[in-house]
């Protein structure tokens, strides 16, 4: 079993900042891509962010030059430092790992359990 802790959300003005954390634990031989994804009210889940085994990084063009997701892999943990937040980054974060088992061949994924942004304006 592997699971994901996530911390680090809250309430912030617009302006702010805040960072969250994923901490994943487990049965775990390697990880490829961590991500987080967020969730609005009423809308669909969307990707933010992405990074690779190999440091490669993706972003949502909603959140470029704003937001910044790094890992430490001898942690097993993903960031996400959020800057100039908006009152639209309002929205539930959620984590996402690719894992792969010790003594399994494919990738699996992993969800966190979500952690709430809310940003006033």
């Amino acid at each position: 079993q592997v699971q994901l802790v996530e911390s680090g959300g809250g309430l912030v003005q617009a302006g702010g900042s805040l960072r969250l954390s994923c901490a994943a634990s487990g049965s775990i031989f390697s990880i490829n891509r961590m991500a987080w994804y967020r969730q609005a009210p009423g809308k669909q889940r969307e990707s933010v962010a992405g990074v690779t085994s190999g440091g490669t990084t993706d972003y949502a063009d909603s959140v470029k030059g704003r937001f910044t997701i790094s890992r430490d892999n001898a942690k097993n943990t993903v960031y996400l430092q959020m800057n100039s937040l908006k009152p639209e980054d309002t929205a539930v974060y959620y984590c996402n790992v690719e894992y792969r088992a010790f003594g399994k061949a494919r990738y699996l994924e992993v969800w966190g359990q979500g952690t709430l942004v809310t940003v006033s304006s």
